[in-house]
């Protein structure tokens, strides 16, 4: 910058000195914060597509592991009933066999270290609370007919009640007789355990599929039907 140069231009006394602050300022060399993300080439693969142009629902249907260590299908069945919670559900699951065993001893310990890795994930089988709950067959107990009655007529509050989440917890854990203490997340999980106990009960299943049907069972509908339904 020149002010040499701008001088002949017919402008005010003020504008002149504005012109002055462009000799006065001094820039500030601000050192910017970069991360650097390594490129991996071996992490990315192309998706051949079949040679007769069909879809093969790769990722979609069936798991599209490119890996030189392919997951066993059985181990992964595992897995997948155990992550899902779904313990009751029968469906044929092929049994693992090697053949010639006594000369392929990597694959048994890949198989009991597979097994071994499943067992160390699983969740503890029971939950220790820290303040007194009451057992889930103690609260699958039927309820008095007098309130049995007043539910019949009245019904168990729905999500569109006008409160809160914490005040609609305390509402049906209150109804179910479970204790609520200054945290709600074990009260939580015995209203859970109690729900997936009726869900996964045959007996309770029928009375509550009886009373959707409008036939009623031979024995009245206890609140297996009202927590089923709610």
């Amino acid at each position: 910058y020149n002010p040499a140069d701008y001088d002949y231009l017919p402008v005010s006394t003020e504008i002149k000195e504005l012109f002055e602050y462009i000799r006065r300022y001094t820039p500030q060399i601000i050192q910017i914060e970069h991360k650097l993300q390594p490129f991996l080439p071996f992490s990315v693969y192309l998706q051949v597509p079949r040679p007769d142009g069909k879809p093969d629902n790769l990722g979609l249907l069936v798991l599209d592991e490119p890996s030189t260590k392919q997951s066993d299908p059985t181990v992964l069945s595992l897995w997948l009933k155990e992550n899902s919670k779904q313990h009751n559900i029968t469906q044929q699951i092929k049994v693992k066999s090697i053949e010639n065993a006594e000369k392929n001893p990597k694959a048994i310990d890949s198989w009991i270290e597979s097994i071994s890795e499943l067992h160390r994930c699983k969740p503890p089988a029971t939950v220790h609370y820290t303040r007194p709950m009451p057992d889930i067959e103690t609260l699958m107990q039927e309820w008095l007919p007098e309130f049995e009655e007043l539910l019949g007529k009245v019904g168990l509050p729905t999500a569109e009640i006008n409160c809160g989440l914490a005040e609609y917890i305390d509402m049906i854990c209150a109804i179910l007789d479970i204790p609520v203490y200054k945290s709600r997340i074990q009260p939580l999980h015995v209203l859970f355990s109690l729900y997936s106990e009726f869900k996964n009960s045959q007996h309770f299943k029928s009375l509550a599929e009886g009373k959707k049907a409008g036939s009623p069972p031979s024995n009245p509908p206890s609140q297996a039907a009202e927590v089923l339904s709610f």
